[in-house]
C-alpha cells in the first residue's frame, strides 16, 4: 500500500500541466521514431536529449522516458504494413502481422498490437511499481555463465521457428551466426572475416540487415512477381477494425503471458526488448494457436508486441534501483541522469521522490496517451496497404535507402541493404526462413561475449555452468531441447517395431 500512495503521489507530480505536455509530446515523438526504420529509441533519445537541456529534470526524464516506451508502439507499423520492422523488437511483429495485412486485416492487425502492447506495458508498470528494485536485484544474480545458460537455450529454441524444414532452418541460422562473427574479437581485438577491408571491421551494422533482408528483398519480389495490390476497402474505419468477442480472447492469454515474461527479460542485463520479442514468441508456440503461426495469427502478434513493451518498462527497474543500464538506449537515459545530477540507486526514491515516481506515473500515462493516439491512427495507416504495387516499389526502397544511410551516416549502409536484400531474396525464393538468420545474429553476439567472459571467470573450466543453481537449471533445459529430437526418433522407432 506504500508503493500506492507513492503512485498517487508521482502521478500528481505528472498530470502538471508541464510533465503532461512533456509525457505526450514524448509519446507522439516515440511512435513517429518507431516507425521509421533506422531510427529507433536509442537514436531517437539520444538525439531528444540536447533539447531537454533547459528542462527540470523531472520534465526531462519524463520526456524522454515517455518516447523510449513508445518507440515501441510505433516500430509496429511498418512490420505490419510493409515488412519492414521500425526497430529490432519488431522483427518478429513481421512474422504474423504482414501477413494479416496481406491477409486483408490491416486494421485488425495494428489494433491487435497497440492492445498488446498496452495489456504488456501495463504489466510491466505494475511490477516495476510494486517490485522494481526486488526484481532489479534478481537481474543482479544472472552473470556471464547465467546470461550464457539463458541464451543457449533461446539458441535452441530457434528450432520452434523452422516449422517443417529443419534443415534449412539450421541452414539459415548458420548463416545469421557467420555474419555476427565477422567484425573484431571482443576478446584478443583480432579481425575476423573481413578480408582485409576497413569497413567490415566494425561489423555488419544491424539496421541496414534487417532492413535489407526483410524490407528490400520483399520489394525485389514485388518487381520480380509483378505482385498485384490488395483488394483492401480503403475507407476502413475503427469499427471495422475493431476485434471481435473471439480475436479478444485469443489475444489475452499470450498478451499476458508475454507481459510477464518480458518484464524478467527486460530486468535482465544486456538481454533488451529484442530478445523479450523472440522468447516471447517461442513461448507461444508451446500452446496452442487457432492458426499457425507464421501465418497471419493473431496470438503470434500479441505475444512478442507484448513482450517488447513490458520490457521496455522492466528495464527502468534496474536503471532507477541499481543505476544499472539493460541496453543503449538506457545508458543514455542514464547520461541524461548523471547530466541533471542525480544518482540512479536504492537511495533515488528516498532523496528524489519527485523524480523516481514521477518518472514512474508518467509512464502509465505515456501508455494511455499512446494508445489513444495509435488507435486513431489505424484508419489512415491502413491505406498503406492498397497503394498500388508501382508506387509501393519507389516508395519502399527510398524508405530502405534513408534508413540505411541514417544508421551509417555512409554509403556502406546502403551497401549492406542492397547485398543483404539479395541474399533474403534468394533465401526466400528457396524457402529459407528469413527469422532464425536475424535472430541468429542478434542472440549469438549477446551470447559469445557472456560465454567468453564466463570462461576467462573459469579459467576455461566448463563447470561455471553448472555451479549455480540458475545457470543449472537453463543448462538443463537446453540439453532437454537438444537432445529430444533424438529422444522422439528413438522413441518413434521403438514403437514401429513388431512385438514378436
Amino acid at each position: 500500500m506504500e508503493n500506492l500512495s507513492y503512485l498517487l503521489y508521482g502521478l500528481k507530480v505528472a498530470m502538471t500541466l508541464q510533465n503532461f505536455a512533456a509525457a505526450a509530446a514524448g509519446a507522439v515523438m516515440g511512435i513517429i521514431v518507431g516507425a521509421m526504420p533506422g531510427i529507433g529509441s536509442l537514436a531517437g533519445v539520444a538525439l531528444l536529449l540536447p533539447i531537454t537541456y533547459n528542462f527540470n529534470p523531472t520534465t526531462a526524464i519524463i520526456m524522454l522516458g515517455s518516447l523510449y516506451y513508445s518507440n515501441m508502439f510505433g516500430g509496429a507499423y511498418s512490420a505490419i504494413l510493409i515488412n519492414i520492422p521500425g526497430d529490432s523488437p519488431a522483427i518478429m511483429t513481421t512474422l504474423d502481422g504482414f501477413p494479416m495485412a496481406k491477409k486483408g486485416k490491416p486494421g485488425k492487425a495494428l489494433l491487435t498490437a497497440n492492445m498488446s502492447s498496452f495489456i504488456g506495458g501495463l504489466i510491466g508498470m505494475i511490477i516495476l511499481t510494486f517490485v522494481g528494485p526486488a526484481l532489479a536485484r534478481f537481474g543482479l544474480n544472472f552473470g556471464p555463465a547465467e546470461m550464457t545458460a539463458l541464451l543457449l537455450m533461446a539458441m535452441t529454441s530457434i528450432s520452434w521457428l523452422l516449422d517443417e524444414n529443419p534443415t534449412k532452418g539450421i541452414i539459415s541460422t548458420l548463416v545469421g551466426i557467420l555474419i555476427a562473427c565477422i567484425g573484431i574479437d571482443t576478446v584478443t581485438g583480432e579481425p575476423r572475416y573481413t578480408f582485409n577491408n576497413v569497413y567490415l571491421l566494425g561489423g555488419i551494422p544491424f539496421t541496414p540487415l534487417v532492413i535489407g533482408v526483410v524490407g528490400f528483398s520483399q520489394v525485389m519480389k514485388m518487381m520480380t512477381d509483378r505482385l498485384q495490390p490488395n483488394k483492401i476497402d480503403m475507407n476502413i474505419s475503427i469499427r471495422d477494425s475493431l476485434l471481435t468477442r473471439h480475436e479478444v480472447k485469443r489475444l489475452l492469454p499470450p498478451a499476458l503471458r508475454s507481459g510477464l515474461l518480458g518484464t524478467f527479460v527486460g530486468v535482465l542485463p544486456g538481454a533488451g526488448a529484442t530478445t523479450a520479442a523472440f522468447i516471447g514468441y517461442a513461448v507461444q508456440k508451446i500452446f496452442k494457436s487457432e492458426e499457425p503461426l507464421g501465418t497471419g495469427a493473431i496470438e503470434g502478434v500479441a505475444a512478442c508486441e507484448s513482450a517488447n513493451n513490458a520490457a521496455a518498462a522492466g528495464a527502468f527497474a534496474p536503471l532507477l534501483a541499481l543505476g544499472i543500464p539493460g541496453s543503449g538506449t538506457g545508458a543514455v537515459l542514464l547520461a541524461g541522469l548523471m547530466m541533471w545530477g542525480l544518482n540512479p540507486g536504492p537511495l533515488l526514491f528516498s532523496t528524489n521522490p519527485d523524480f523516481a515516481w514521477g518518472l514512474i506515473s508518467s509512464l502509465f500515462l505515456a501508455n494511455i496517451i499512446t494508445l489513444l493516439i495509435a488507435i486513431l491512427c489505424i484508419p489512415f495507416l491502413v491505406k498503406v496497404v492498397s497503394v498500388p504495387a508501382g508506387l509501393m516499389i519507389p516508395a519502399i526502397t527510398v524508405v530502405c535507402i534513408i534508413g540505411s544511410y541514417s544508421t551509417t551516416n555512409s554509403m556502406y549502409g546502403v551497401i549492406v541493404m542492397l547485398l543483404s536484400g539479395l541474399l533474403g531474396y534468394i533465401l526466400d525464393k528457396n524457402d529459407y526462413p528469413i527469422a532464425p538468420l536475424i535472430l541468429a545474429v542478434v542472440l549469438s553476439k549477446i551470447l559469445e561475449v557472456n560465454a567468453r567472459r564466463a570462461f576467462i571467470i573459469s579459467e576455461g573450466s566448463i563447470s561455471i555452468f553448472f555451479e549455480k543453481p540458475i545457470a543449472a537449471f537453463f543448462m538443463t533445459i537446453f540439453f532437454i531441447f537438444l537432445l529430444s529430437p533424438a529422444i522422439k526418433k528413438i522413441l518413434y522407432k521403438f514403437k514401429k517395431e513388431p512385438i514378436s
